[in-house]
């Protein structure tokens, strides 16, 4: 781990030496407007490794971003090397369409420890759902956040994430979002259990999750940054931009499709990333991920 290059990698400008709060929050911010959450190698004929050099070598040599396992990963690492206590979490995804969450762990997470609080820290979740800032682990409390207001629920030792989201207005409704965004209030991200997880113990759900023909990451190629205020997100062909809060507690939703011969131009100018191989867009499941 070469701290310095990392925090040049997400342009972090700030002190480091104090494991405070403060720190941990403007590094991750950092992190999750600087790496995308993508699954482009999936596309690229490249295989998704979890070593950590690997994910090091991808995310801050060639200024790629990666999926829960890779930032997490990367980012526990950093964090460790910075001072936290840190403890990696496995969760099971909620899957609105089928009303369920995910038979076997298919998210990595983070916990971490501070001035005796424990904080969850996710950086590799993506898209609308992505938090901004450490949560508190605090069951039945409102978290509000720019993107939306975050809570945890437990019951028997099982936590639930959720957000509250805003009404959305697609300013181009002839390609709009999925037909029951306008209906959801609140959506279900998550569940956990506060058992420490081996970063082997996610082998199997990585090498699943980029082969199983079922599995999103197949059917959908994903790439979404966070910005200073919302998102962007490239999935199949459709560039998406979303401004939060743009005005009277709705979200301002921009969504356009983009040519063959655009995509490389926008990856580029959007997501900062470059690939080394072709990659090829398909966006063939009707999983909402907005």
């Amino acid at each position: 781990m070469d701290i310095k290059e990392y925090l040049a990698r997400i342009s972090y400008r700030g002190s480091y030496d104090k494991p405070d709060l403060a720190t941990l929050t403007d590094i991750f911010q950092h992190h999750i407007r600087a790496v995308p959450f993508e699954n482009l190698s999936i596309h690229c004929g490249e295989s998704i490794e979890l070593d950590l050099e690997a994910t090091y070598n991808k995310i801050v040599r060639k200024k790629r971003g990666g999926w829960c396992m890779e930032n997490n990963h990367l980012l526990s690492w950093v964090l460790k090397t910075l001072g936290y206590n840190i403890t990696l979490l496995g969760s099971k995804v909620y899957i609105p369409e089928y009303d369920a969450y995910a038979e076997e762990i298919d998210h990595l997470l983070l916990k971490v420890v501070l001035d005796d609080k424990s904080y969850i820290v996710d950086g590799g979740f993506g898209l609308a759902y992505q938090i901004w800032q450490p949560m508190e682990l605090t069951a039945g409390t409102d978290q509000p956040q720019t993107p939306g207001v975050f809570r945890f629920l437990e019951e028997n030792g099982v936590w639930y994430l959720e957000k509250v989201k805003r009404k959305q207005w697609v300013s181009n409704q002839s390609v709009s979002t999925s037909h029951n965004v306008e209906e959801e209030v609140c959506r279900r991200v998550y569940l956990f259990t506060l058992q420490p997880r081996d970063i082997e113990e996610f082998r199997a759900c990585n090498a699943h999750l980029q082969t199983a023909p079922d599995s999103l990451f197949v059917t959908k190629s994903i790439c979404s940054l966070q910005t200073v205020d919302g998102i962007r997100a490239l999935v199949g062909w459709k560039l998406t931009e979303m401004k939060y809060n743009y005005k009277d507690n709705t979200d301002l939703v921009e969504i356009r499709m983009l040519a063959d011969e655009e995509i490389e131009k926008t990856l580029k100018e959007k997501f900062n990333i470059t690939l080394d191989k072709k990659f090829v867009p398909i966006n063939t499941s009707r999983l909402s991920l907005f």
